[in-house]
């Protein structure tokens, strides 16, 4: 399992001006779709939302990822946004999120999508990990400062 098998540069979105999470959302579904020929990016929007509803996604120090699985998906799919601002996103430290890392898959995926979340989670929890990632300018640096801390 490597990030770059989930994730491609033209799902990466830096300094986007997206205000709000519902927003934010929205933008990453968009992004999803783009990969997922089986999905609409409303289908994703839902998904992504019900998700939202269990408990919220933000894992703290900025960082949110929102999932969510999908009918008529056959891969995982991820996407990337670096905001301008931070918005609130009801994260567990109470603190704005800047840094949202969105991942979509099947239905009846469980082992790959928690491996999955555990490598993101993992990656996040690095402090020079996020201000690396802050600190990017493009979709391309982004993906390369990605995979290179995947280990792929």
């Amino acid at each position: 399992m490597q990030l770059s098998d989930f994730l491609s540069s033209d799902r990466i979105i830096c300094n986007s001006d997206a205000s709000s999470k519902k927003r934010a959302l929205e933008l990453l579904s968009e992004l999803l779709a783009a990969d997922q020929p089986n999905a609409t990016d409303t289908d994703i929007f839902e998904s992504l939302i019900s998700r939202e509803r269990l408990g919220g996604t933000g894992i703290g120090y900025g960082v949110a990822i929102p999932h969510g699985r999908l009918k008529n998906c056959d891969h995982a799919t991820a996407a990337f946004i670096q905001l301008k601002q931070a918005i609130d996103f009801d994260a567990i430290d109470k603190q704005p999120v800047d840094l949202l890392f969105a991942l979509v898959v099947p239905e009846e995926s469980s082992e790959d999508h928690l491996k999955l979340l555990a490598l993101l989670a993992g990656m996040f929890n690095d402090d020079e990990f996020r201000e690396q990632t802050r600190q990017c300018q493009s979709g391309q640096d982004l993906h390369r400062l990605f995979t290179e801390q995947a280990g792929n």
